[in-house]
């Protein structure tokens, strides 16, 4: 279990607290964990670092977390285009550091150290990679999704062809059972009359005594 320090805060402790919760702001991800991170690093409670955070320290970074929230929205809007490149993506984090810095120039004593610089460079150096990875991983799924959209399209055109075969041997058949039909209909006609024909050529006669007999 964390120890708790009873010890007052030291600037390099509000640093790391600022430090490390602009970087979970930045990334989507929640203060608690960010405060959680804080206490494993310099042996306080999360609940401590969230009381310092939100009674001291947040009032000294006000521009920083605004600069923070539009860098998680900017990450969260390059994640959802499969088109965006490295370049640009480089571009938006060297003008970020720019301006955050910039800003953080006037903050007075609370302002970053070289070491505090090097490690939000270096933090900056991972969530630049880790955006590559992404990248990658997108431009992969999208060559994959054109391959199968392509696999479709030649499957789709094969059941085309074949379903364009089978109509015309339906209508080749479906035809020829038509005229089978009006032979075998002529065909029944022509037996009815015959038949007909045979007993209108039957004739009779009465002999002498009254009895009939067909006459051939």
């Amino acid at each position: 279990m964390t120890a708790v320090r009873q010890d007052a805060w030291s600037a390099e402790d509000d640093l790391i607290l600022a430090e490390i919760t602009l970087r979970h702001i930045r990334e989507g991800s929640t203060q608690l964990a960010a405060f959680e991170e804080v206490g494993e690093k310099i042996g306080r409670t999360s609940a401590a670092c969230g009381f310092r955070w939100n009674s001291c320290v947040r009032k000294s970074y006000e521009d920083a977390i605004g600069i923070a929230k539009s860098q998680r929205q900017k990450r969260s809007y390059l994640k959802k285009q499969p088109s965006a490149r490295g370049a640009q993506v480089a571009g938006l984090i060297l003008g970020d550091i720019e301006e955050e810095y910039g800003r953080n120039e006037r903050v007075g004593e609370n302002s970053l150290s070289i070491d505090a610089v090097i490690r939000f460079l270096r933090q900056w150096k991972g969530s630049f990679q880790e955006a590559g990875r992404q990248l990658k991983m997108l431009e992969r799924d999208l060559r994959e999704k054109e391959e199968e959209l392509s696999e479709l399209r030649v499957e789709n055109e094969r059941l085309s062809k074949e379903v364009n075969l089978a109509q015309s041997d339906y209508r080749v058949v479906n035809d020829d059972y038509k005229a089978l039909i009006q032979i075998m209909d002529r065909a029944r006609r022509l037996a009815f009359l015959n038949e007909e024909e045979e007993e209108m050529k039957t004739r009779f006669k009465m002999d002498a005594n009254g009895n009939l007999e067909r006459i051939e």
